[in-house]
């Protein structure tokens, strides 16, 4: 009788996939910020600069943990980790801060609906990285918590990619549809190989549901009273 062989993800190796976040980032933020510093045509200020240096922070974070875990260094691992608590806080102020000076102080018809891409990426990352800290002491689910973090990341490179780059004319709703496509099939995929797991494989299902939930209120353009109050009481606040 053959014995069952049960595929799972060699967390271990999942440092260098996430150096494929730097590749993504690279390519999607080439035409919109990078290259602008080879054309002279640079004049970012502040809040873009923050946002690039803590999102660039908690991918190097994503790359050195499994490294250190892989090498054995554990110590260090938990170390670096406590670094976490700093770097994702600061991140979370990042986006804030860009998107509500991008907004520029305008009410516009539409305001609520259109936080929702930015709310998408803070939710799920908190709640994912709640479910990390939490778990802790098990490698099982703090590991995936921590890779569903760093598969946040890829919907907003890949969706410039996609929407800049690869498209005839920018799309933005049509070139979103298809990187989320692409997103939901890396997250099955995920599934699939983990759907024999007996510890912690609800963690990809969670992950598929959080964004499902919010691409809904995104494509379907969704708000309500209290929503759209909340949207303009934000926009008035004095802080870019």
């Amino acid at each position: 009788m053959k014995e069952t062989i049960t595929k799972k993800i060699k967390f271990d190796k999942a440092g260098y996939y996430a150096i494929g976040l730097i590749v993504l980032a690279l390519l999607g933020f080439w035409p919109t910020y990078f290259s602008k510093f080879f054309d002279g045509a640079a004049n970012f200020n502040f809040y873009f600069h923050f946002h690039f240096a803590m999102a660039s922070l908690w991918i190097a974070l994503l790359i050195v943990q499994p490294i250190l875990i892989k090498k054995k260094k554990l110590s260090i691992h938990r170390q670096t980790g406590k670094l976490s608590f700093i770097i994702l806080p600061l991140f979370f102020v990042s986006v804030i801060l860009l998107k509500h000076y991008r907004i520029g102080g305008e009410v516009t018809e539409g305001l609520g609906a259109s936080l929702w891409l930015q709310l998408k990426d803070l939710v799920i990352i908190g709640v994912m990285f709640t479910i990390a800290i939490a778990n802790k002491r098990n490698m099982q689910i703090h590991a995936r918590a921590m890779i569903a973090t760093g598969i946040v990341f890829i919907e907003p490179t890949l969706g410039r990619i996609i929407i800049l780059t690869l498209l005839p004319e920018p799309d933005f709703m049509f070139g979103l549809g298809i990187t989320v496509a692409i997103m939901y099939a890396l997250i099955i995929s995920l599934i699939i190989i983990e759907r024999k797991q007996t510890s912690g494989r609800w963690v990809f299902p969670l992950l598929l549901m959080l964004f499902m939930v919010f691409h809904y209120l995104i494509f379907f353009q969704v708000s309500f009273p209290l929503w759209d109050s909340i949207a303009e009481w934000f926009v008035r606040l004095p802080i870019t």
